[in-house]
């Protein structure tokens, strides 16, 4: 590991400021199309100590971009690795070595593609002292721009509403723990006393571990929606998108089958084929086809399409979304439920799994 670190002692807000007491740490491989704008919402935010951002061994121009944006933000300080240890996943290696500078009184976890709202961190350290957080972590807005994220990213994010609901992770009397490694704010002496990221080293879920090892401890946890403070946009491509769900999604529904099984037999049945059974129905009627058994089918498919794109319509808004996305639902009940399928074969038969040009291991159970 080699390491390049901004040489200037005093930390103060791209602005002018005194210095906080949060140290981001941001991970970034091959992020040329992100990082800049990630670090210039970080160092416009009140109560940044430094900005530490761990260039994972990229092979694109990220290293550039990094030693550019260094001479203008002095918050800025660089880390650059050139390989990974036996046993690591990346991005556990490298927010490891970026806690392992950072002085701050909290951690602040984020990744390079995230936009920090003005304003956001104050506002959400203040709502951890309020309640007393050890870790806070934030589910942020999620930026759409193509169909497949449309169809995609709104209801993966629904049905992670179901298996994590927010108010169970931050009730103390629960057992649930979630976080999302998107933005992860922790007490650096809680980080510290479940032993940080090398304890996880292993772990894709590296942000759900962590929570569980907080709340075991007897930490606080405390799991908001973010879209008011954060947001991103998770994927630039289909494959990206594929690779991705694939690796997290079993992992998600806690490695149960069974569970998995149902999503996909629920999404298919009642948001994907109901609303192609309907569309064939109708066309038989239309062309004098249909009987009596056709016309009572064509009415229950559109009772349930009905109910299904209102209820969803709900569950959007109540996540941030545009409830227009709903719109967008029947292509991606079809996509989710293959992701669901490919995410358990990955971890079941195959054994491995893809992301960022690095292949790791998948166990089953």
């Amino acid at each position: 590991m080699t390491a390049s670190i901004n040489a200037a002692t005093e930390h103060h807000a791209l602005e002018g400021g005194e210095a906080g007491a949060v140290s981001v740490i941001i991970p970034a491989r091959n992020e040329e199309r992100n990082i800049e704008r990630a670090v210039r919402s970080v160092g416009l935010q009140k109560g940044v100590r430094e900005i530490v951002v761990v260039d994972d061994d990229s092979s694109d121009r990220t290293g550039e971009i990094l030693e550019r944006l260094e001479i203008e933000i002095r918050l800025l300080r660089i880390i650059h690795l050139d390989s990974l240890p036996e046993g690591w996943g990346g991005k556990n290696h490298a927010a490891a070595a970026g806690a392992e500078m950072a002085a701050g009184e909290w951690l602040l976890f984020t990744d390079a593609d995230t936009e920090h709202l003005p304003g956001s961190l104050e506002a959400v350290l203040e709502r951890a002292k309020e309640e007393n957080a050890d870790l806070l972590s934030l589910s942020p807005g999620q930026q759409t721009l193509t169909w497949w994220e449309k169809s995609v990213i709104p209801l993966v994010f629904v049905q992670l509403a179901r298996l994590y609901r927010f108010d169970e992770v931050s009730n103390p009397a629960s057992p649930a723990a979630a976080a999302n490694g998107q933005y992860l704010l922790i007490r650096r002496t809680v980080y510290n006393n479940i032993g940080g990221h090398a304890a996880v080293r292993a772990e894709i879920l590296e942000d759900v571990e962590l929570s569980k090892r907080v709340k075991t401890a007897g930490g606080r946890l405390l799991f908001l929606p973010g879209a008011d403070w954060v947001r991103t946009r998770m994927y630039r491509s289909f494959g990206e998108m594929w690779q991705g769900w694939t690796k997290n999604l079993y992992l998600l529904y806690g490695r149960k089958l069974w569970p998995m099984l149902k999503t996909f037999a629920e999404v298919w049945t009642l948001d994907f084929l109901a609303p192609l059974g309907l569309l064939v129905l109708c066309i038989l009627i239309a062309a004098g086809r249909g009987n009596n058994a056709a016309l009572l089918a064509a009415v229950l498919c559109f009772a349930v399409v009905v109910m299904r794109q209102w209820a969803y319509r709900q569950k959007l808004v109540g996540l941030g979304f545009d409830p227009n996305l709903a719109n967008y639902r029947i292509l991606g009940a079809g996509i989710l439920g293959l992701l669901l399928l490919n995410s358990a074969r990955a971890y079941r038969l195959a054994g491995k799994v893809q992301w960022k040009g690095r292949h790791y291991p998948a166990k089953g159970r």
